[in-house]
């Protein structure tokens, strides 16, 4: 088995630092992350409570990566979706 081509992405405010990489075959999510460099990047990243994610769909850092995979570091949500609803459903219409 050859190498594997993946991408590492972490969404910032206003855009998305993404690195490029080959990894060996059996690489797993966390090789994938830790070889990017974006954790060093960005210290907010905490690895045992980060949640992370490939092609959009959540995967723990043990899973193992295939070619072309696209490795998602998601940051926590500013606030509960479901309490963003009530908030808006309280809010005065204009």
């Amino acid at each position: 088995m050859g190498a594997l081509r993946v991408e590492v992405v972490y969404a910032v405010r206003d855009a998305a630092d993404a690195v490029s990489l080959a990894l060996p075959a059996g690489a797993t999510l966390r090789d994938a992350v830790v070889a990017s460099g974006i954790p060093s990047r960005h210290p907010e990243i905490d690895l045992s409570r980060q949640k992370f994610g490939v092609l959009g769909k959540s995967r723990p850092l043990e899973a193992k990566l295939r070619d072309g995979d696209r490795v998602e570091i998601y940051r926590p949500l500013a606030m509960d979706p479901k309490e963003a609803r009530r908030r808006r459903a309280k809010a005065p219409r204009v």
